[in-house]
């Protein structure tokens, strides 16, 4: 069951990316205290989420803090190393926290997952973005297609 309006982020430990360091996080420690952005994108290095999804949030994460967003948080169905030189090449910086979900595991905790298989990229994370406060899910925007619209940074600034 995909998560929800109203709903619990799920308390699991996650591999996330800081300034090219990767560490152990759980996900209450990180996605649970204050208003925190988290998105999610199919993969790092490909063109929409290289040359916009991920840009966006770089280009506007003071503006978004200044909303009151205490975190920014990215996560993609990639191993650690590939998080962390997508962080570097897109000078990411502290500006946005880089979750490397390898296995899907909290991508499919979360219930957005897809099957990308017939592209030779496996099993992937849905175009997302969500608001959380204290961990719990104030608002939701799955894409519906391959566009980038409802996650986008534009959309999160109208709703933050």
């Amino acid at each position: 069951m995909a998560i929800e309006v109203g709903s619990k982020i799920p308390n699991m430990q996650l591999t996330v990316v800081v300034n090219g360091e990767d560490k152990e996080s759980a996900a209450s420690e990180l996605l649970g205290n204050g208003k925190v952005i988290l998105f999610g994108l199919p993969g790092a290095f490909t063109p929409t989420c290289s040359d916009y999804h991920l840009p966006g949030f770089v280009m506007h994460a003071q503006e978004l803090k200044e909303k009151g967003v205490a975190t920014i948080a990215c996560l993609s169905v990639n191993d650690a190393f590939v998080m962390s030189a997508w962080g570097r090449s897109q000078n990411v910086e502290d500006h946005v926290v880089l979750i490397a979900d390898g296995n899907a595991e909290f991508t499919k905790a979360l219930g957005l997952d897809m099957d990308a298989t017939s592209f030779g990229m496996g099993i992937r994370s849905k175009r997302f973005a969500m608001v959380l406060q204290d961990g719990i899910v104030t608002h939701l925007a799955v894409e519906p297609g391959s566009g980038l619209e409802v996650s986008s940074v534009e959309a999160l600034l109208a709703v933050v």
